[in-house]
Order: structure tokens, then C-alpha cells, then sequence
């Protein structure tokens, strides 16, 4: 809710918030996984209720599908959702979108770099740039990364950055730059850090 409203205010042009726990897979009205409380969606609810705002954009990068998320967006026009995961891992869904404001892109195990960027390339972004959002919320996580064993995706830092580089471009577009990234997963510290370090860079305009 700081992060928005700081944000919106002008008095920071992107915010990361290094939480803990997670809470992309908190529900409407259940916690599930390490998530007691949907973190990203409460800042989402604040922009779009409090501030008014109406077209938010919600990118997910954690290698879990963020199921809670997609709970308590679905069917709301003023939300678009691009998420892309690992299949076959928990919560075991997110392959087919439960609403028309979803894009959902599940990967095989190993899909590696090449296939992220991809999907990113060919769904997330024409995705975006069609619902020209007025500020993008990132659910970040880095469990997704090679040396991480929570998932089998393989992603390394330079995926990181360069998925962060497209986002703002997005939101250097449609929304002054407006980007409010929130910790998810990411559980070995080392390529937690590399990749959380690699993130904020861009975000602040670093890298």
C-alpha cells in the first residue's frame, strides 16, 4: 500500500518490496503454500479502489502459478494477469486461464531461457500493449532460477533483467514508468540475491 501510494504520488517512479512471506498463492478466502495474505493484490486493490486507476496489469515470473492472484482477479476487467510457470508443479493448475483477462503460459521442465523469452515476447507483451495499463505490478520470483531447487525451469540473472527491461518499456509506454515489484519466491540465497540485485538494477534505471 506504501509502495502505491508513493508510486502514484510521484515520489518514487518504481518500488520493489522485499517481503516476506510470499502471497501469490493466498486466495480470496484461503491461505495456501507459504502465503497467509495476497501482498501484490492488496497494493493492486488499493490503486484500483482507493486511487481510482482502471487498467492495472499484474505480470508473475515465479516459477509456481500464481493461483491466488488469478482467484481474485479473474473476470475483473480492470486487471490483465500474464503469469508464465513450471508445469506439473504446486498448486497443480494455471494451464487453462479461468478468465478472458488471464494469459497463462505453462512451460515443460527444462524449458530453459530461449522458451521464457519467447513467451514473454509473443504473449505477454502484445498482451500489454493492447491494455495499455496505467501502472504494472510484478509478482517476482526468482525460484526459477537454475541453482534454485524448488523448480526445473533453468532461468539464470540475465533473464531476469532482461524480462525487467521489457517491462519497462511497457510501462515507459503506457504508465510514466510506473512499475511496484513484490518479492514471491526464491529460496536458495545466493541466486536469490544475484537475481533480486539483477531486478533492481533496472527497475531504478542501473542497468
Amino acid at each position: 500500500v506504501q509502495a502505491t501510494d508513493l508510486v502514484l504520488a510521484g515520489d518514487a517512479p518504481t518500488a520493489f518490496c522485499c517481503v516476506r512471506p510470499p502471497g501469490h498463492h493466498a486466495e480470496r478466502s484461503a491461505a495456501m503454500g507459504f502465503c497467509f495474505f495476497n501482498n501484490v493484490a492488496v497494493g493492486m486493490r488499493h490503486a484500483l479502489n482507493v486511487h481510482g486507476l482502471e487498467r492495472v496489469a499484474l505480470i508473475d515470473f515465479d516459477v509456481h502459478h500464481g493461483n491466488g492472484s488469478e482467484d481474485i482477479f479473474r473476470g475483473d476487467e480492470r486487471v490483465l494477469m500474464c503469469s508464465i510457470f513450471e508445469k506439473g508443479l504446486y498448486p497443480f493448475n494455471g494451464e487453462n486461464a479461468v478468465g478472458p483477462n488471464m494469459v497463462n503460459v505453462g512451460l515443460p521442465s527444462r524449458s530453459g531461457s530461449d522458451a521464457f523469452r519467447e513467451a514473454v515476447t509473443s504473449q505477454w507483451l502484445p498482451a500489454l500493449d493492447a491494455f495499455a495499463p496505467q501502472l504494472i505490478y510484478i509478482s517476482a520470483g526468482f525460484d526459477a532460477h537454475r541453482e534454485d531447487d524448488m523448480g526445473n525451469l533453468g532461468l539464470v540473472e540475465a533473464d531476469y533483467a532482461w524480462v525487467t527491461k521489457e517491462l519497462m518499456k511497457v510501462a515507459d509506454k503506457h504508465c510514466q514508468g510506473r512499475v511496484i515489484s513484490c518479492l514471491e519466491g526464491g529460496y536458495v540465497l545466493s541466486p536469490l540475491a544475484r537475481s533480486v540485485a539483477a531486478h533492481v538494477r533496472v527497475l531504478i534505471g542501473a542497468d
